[in-house]
């Protein structure tokens, strides 16, 4: 099922977030929201998961969305598996062998019995990722997914959102053009609440150039 998004408005008091907005994402792709911070991006996400409404317009999203949230809130007191398999159960995952594949599949195996507290920033983006993951989403949302990862870490979490775009739609939000040019499919550039570019990544020469033409040279 493809996402829709139709002429979305969003304003907070004066200030106006999201200024008609529209796009569909077909299944299968992997989007980038590359904008500066304050671009809108975390606005429209929060909308599409349902946990803000819209000014305006409308949202067709499936029935199935993982979402990993900029600040990956997590119970530092209890161990990895203790949390997923808790996690699971609060919301309603009955297949028993569900957490133990996520946890091989995000690399968590060498983590498992480990506190989260102990775990780096890195690891720790894995066990959001692995409990977004427990409804099997048709729909991922990830926030600024890579901020405050060593090089070594990106790499990893950059391979593995790849993967995961193979058999779901994923959305994610950075301000950093990089990070789209190792992950999507698509890059929609956001500024001011206004989709400013919409391209597929291989067609674009200079992401760089495009960045700052649509975005008056904020990078």
């Amino acid at each position: 099922m493809s996402v829709q998004i139709a002429h979305i408005d969003k304003s907070f008091g004066k200030q106006r977030v999201l200024r008609d907005v529209t796009l569909e994402i077909p299944q299968g792709q992997v989007l980038g929201l590359l904008g500066p911070n304050g671009a809108g991006k975390s606005t429209l996400m929060k909308i599409l998961i349902g946990l803000w409404s819209a000014d305006k317009g409308s949202v067709n999203v499936p029935e199935r969305i993982g979402y990993l949230p900029e600040n990956n809130p997590l119970y530092d007191e209890m161990y990895v598996v203790e949390y997923l398999r808790f996690m699971a159960k609060m919301t309603q995952v009955e297949d028993r062998t569900k957490v133990e594949e996520l946890i091989e599949r995000v690399g968590l195996t060498p983590e498992r019995h480990k506190h989260i507290r102990e775990l780096s920033k890195g690891y720790r983006q894995r066990v959001g990722l692995a409990q977004a993951l427990l409804g099997d989403p048709q729909l991922l949302i990830l926030d600024e997914p890579t901020t405050g990862l060593d090089p070594n870490q990106l790499v990893e979490i950059r391979a593995l959102i790849r993967d995961l775009g193979k058999d779901r739609t994923v959305i994610l939000s950075t301000h950093i053009m990089q990070e789209v040019r190792e992950m999507c499919d698509r890059v929609v550039i956001l500024d001011h609440g206004v989709i400013k570019a919409d391209q597929p990544i291989d067609q674009i020469d200079d992401l760089e150039q495009l960045f700052r033409e649509s975005t008056n040279g904020r990078i």
